[in-house]
């Protein structure tokens, strides 16, 4: 098991943890040992389900527990997590999440199911290198996300999850097409002037969803009502319009100005150790609900990208900055066979998490 560093220091190494091993026999016959828990390796069982998916089992769970019972297991569970202690944690409502990620998690450590995950693949038109970026999310401490990459969006996918959003969504959405212009130092560190400009840019994201929708409406019923195709100078226009913007966009990207860069009054950071200059913003939206994943919606924010490693993403709705640093593990046969394997892998981890 991969585990982030300590909260909320994101540029800190991952963690190692084994979980079981095997102990390949003579005459084709192997041992597994489970390895979770304090007691040393003990009897397991391993099963291959299907294709790029296995699951393991131990068999003696007792060798988890602890003589302390529960709460000797939470406080442990507590220094090796988290890297500090319960008395550490003032915040009420911190303590309560923390309390209920330790029960989703010690629910499953009997028993636990494998899937295969790709790297996202690479374009050289991409912002940056996608890949796994360890980032703060509040109280939850450190997750982590899958950075990737889809034509004019770019998406972060949660590998790791908590009690209200679990592995598998996404977490956030840039919209690749609306860079953002920020104020001057001064003016952004006041939150209403940054709203202002975002909500602005919300307005008119939601109007140009409503004229292509209504562009594909028209193009549908002209389609029908005529014996004759559409004349192409229309569609090579648009396209030709849509075109220029996109390079343009491109130009953008492929070439930022750093800028300064400071959070709001008001925006909580869990690292203030966050870049002080940045490349260029984006338009975006983070994925919000209550726990267990309750009345899920999508707000408002800013991706600021800082340099080839590290990005960060301004929660307008919460008030609440995430900052991402790159994972720079390398993974062995991670890379998916084609774009379409990597795009089904997204489906159907959203869909487990569903």
């Amino acid at each position: 098991m991969y585990l982030p560093p300590h909260d909320p220091h994101v540029d800190d190494p991952m963690r190692f943890k084994p979980l079981f091993r095997i102990h390949l026999m003579e005459r084709k016959c192997a041992t597994v040992e489970c390895m979770y828990g304090h007691k040393g390796p003990h009897n397991g069982h391993i099963q291959i389900v299907k294709k790029d998916e296995f699951s393991t089992k131990c068999n003696q769970t007792d060798h988890h527990r602890m003589s302390g019972g529960r709460q000797e297991e939470f406080r442990t569970w507590l220094r090796e997590e988290w890297g500090r202690t319960l008395e550490d944690i003032f915040h009420e409502h911190m303590q309560e999440l923390i309390l209920m990620k330790f029960i989703y998690t010690s629910q499953y450590d009997n028993c636990l199911t494998y899937r295969r995950i790709y790297l996202p693949p690479s374009s050289p038109d991409d912002l940056i290198q996608p890949g796994l970026f360890k980032g703060t999310y509040g109280s939850h401490g450190l997750e982590i996300v899958m950075l990737s990459f889809h034509g004019k969006k770019a998406k972060g996918t949660k590998i790791t999850g908590d009690p209200n959003i679990p592995a598998g969504q996404q977490t956030v959405e840039i919209d690749l097409a609306h860079p953002l212009q920020l104020p001057d130092i001064e003016n952004l560190r006041d939150f209403s002037e940054l709203s202002r400009i975002v909500l602005e840019v919300q307005e008119q994201v939601r109007r140009e969803e409503q004229e292509r929708e209504q562009r594909q409406e028209e193009e549908e019923h002209s389609q029908q009502a005529a014996s004759q195709p559409a004349s192409p100078l229309g569609g090579e226009g648009a396209e030709g319009e849509e075109t220029a913007a996109g390079a343009e966009g491109t130009t953008q990207n492929k070439a930022p100005a750093s800028q300064p860069f400071v959070l709001p009054m008001g925006v909580i950071s869990r690292n203030e150790d966050y870049p002080r200059t940045c490349r260029i913003c984006f338009y975006g939206t983070g994925l919000i609900a209550g726990h267990g994943f309750t009345s899920p919606e999508r707000t408002p924010g800013v991706f600021v990208l800082f340099d080839d490693d590290r990005f960060g993403f301004i929660w307008l709705e919460l008030k609440s900055f995430s900052l991402y640093s790159r994972i720079k593990v390398s993974f062995q046969n991670a890379q998916a066979p084609s774009r379409e394997a990597f795009d089904e892998m997204l489906k159907n981890i959203q869909s487990l998490a569903t």
